[in-house]
């Protein structure tokens, strides 16, 4: 299912709801725009959403615009492990559930 020519259908998203799609694009670049938070850091957190929600489009974009704005291999692997501690935490917390009412 997951093959990076699939996002030229994006044009079709567009095409159909023009206006949704500008209020996301305008969105999407304004998060994604230097701030308190630099873009390579932003670009990493994109990654650390990506690896944790299992988007593979998301991760391969977002690893990409990383490396271009200077992520070394390092603050790649770091970013997969917070990812990974941070979807295993969920499960933990939320195995606290199991024991209620005995």
């Amino acid at each position: 299912m997951f093959e990076m020519k699939n996002l030229q259908n994006i044009k079709k998203l567009e095409e159909a709801a023009p206006e949704g799609m500008k209020a996301f694009w305008a969105f999407d670049k304004a998060a994604f725009a230097p701030g308190a938070i630099d873009a390579k850091n932003k670009q990493l957190i994109a990654i650390a959403v990506a690896l944790t929600t299992q988007c593979a489009y998301c991760i391969e974009l977002h690893r990409k615009a990383a490396r271009d704005a200077g992520a070394t291999d390092a603050e790649l692997a770091e970013t997969a492990l917070v990812a990974a501690a941070i979807r295993a935490g969920g499960a933990i917390t939320h195995a606290t559930h199991l024991h209620q009412g005995g």
